[in-house]
């Protein structure tokens, strides 16, 4: 079974690595397939606006074919599940918009992450999608985040909540249905964290590993002899400064691969994803190049 066949995708990395690229990039492969895709995303809706649409916040919301968007917010998820359980929306609102009740639910810890959590995965048991990815927050709060319903199954007495967190730890950890990716760039500190990551979710978390998708990868392009010669110089400046360029995307390839190496160590599928231009917003043009990019690896 391939990994891009679980139900449940979930991009995890350090920030600023362009994790929401990469799952906006990754949803659109799976719904250029012919999946139904939804993809969600912790607090914020970065994704439609990528691929040039509009999103709902914490309604779902089509923004491509075969692919629609959520924006996770803990109140809005509080109610979806109180709902859900409580099957009248006179009885949600006796309860769960009173201030006394209200404030008893904000003292609770770990709360906010559990029903957003939640959310998630009963779109994925439900089966109403063909493939659910999910932004995580940063790695930190990302590690936190996935941990949630395990810790908190591990401190309250059996009921209803516990039964809740079962069922929930159990698809995330069924590898079958979850794989759990990690984003990272060719920096020191992105691959030292990634790494420190993979071992989290491994052994802390006991969660499934999917793929690492090393974005902003540059490939090499000239020889040790082509570099010597370049180092030589020109007498024309116009062809100087292309040298200088030549040499600095040079340089940073080596750093390319030689992180690329050092990932490879952690014995996941490893996937580079081209480095874009810098100076241009991110759309669907460059999505789809992504997208093609992993159709390519994967």
């Amino acid at each position: 079974m391939s990994l891009l066949d679980r139900r449940l995708h979930v991009n995890i990395g350090k920030g600023g690595v362009g994790k929401t690229t990469v799952t906006a990039a990754l949803a659109l492969l799976l719904a250029q397939r012919g999946k139904r895709v939804l993809v969600a995303e912790v607090r914020a809706q970065n994704v439609p606006a990528i691929l040039g649409a509009r999103g709902r916040g914490p309604e779902i919301a089509q923004v491509a074919e075969n692919l629609w968007a959520i924006a996770l917010e803990p109140k809005a998820s509080m109610r979806e599940y109180a709902l859900m359980r409580l099957h009248s929306k006179v009885l949600y609102r006796s309860i769960f918009e009173n201030r006394l009740v209200a404030s008893f639910l904000g003292f609770i810890p770990s709360l906010p992450e559990l029903v957003m959590l939640g959310k998630v995965l009963h779109e994925v048991r439900e089966g109403n999608w063909d493939a659910v990815v999910l932004d995580a927050p940063a790695t930190g709060h990302g590690l936190t985040f996935l941990g949630v319903s395990r810790a908190v199954g591990q401190t309250i007495p059996a009921g209803p909540l516990r039964s809740e967190t079962e069922w929930m730890q159990g698809l995330l950890e069924d590898p079958q249905a979850t794989a759990i990716h990690l984003v990272a760039i060719p920096e020191e500190l992105a691959v030292t964290e990634t790494t420190e990551l993979a071992r989290a979710v491994r052994e802390r978390l006991a969660l499934p590993l999917g793929m690492l998708f090393l974005n902003r990868h540059v490939p090499e392009r000239f020889s040790d002899a082509e570099l010597e010669a370049l180092s030589r110089g020109f007498a024309a400046p116009q062809l100087e400064a292309a040298a200088d360029a030549a040499r600095a995307h040079e340089d940073r390839a080596r750093r390319s691969t030689r992180y690329e190496k050092q990932l490879r160590g952690l014995g996941l599928p490893l996937t580079t994803l081209p480095l874009l231009y810098p100076e241009r917003a991110v759309g669907r043009r460059e999505i789809e190049t992504l997208a093609a990019r992993i159709e390519a690896m994967a």
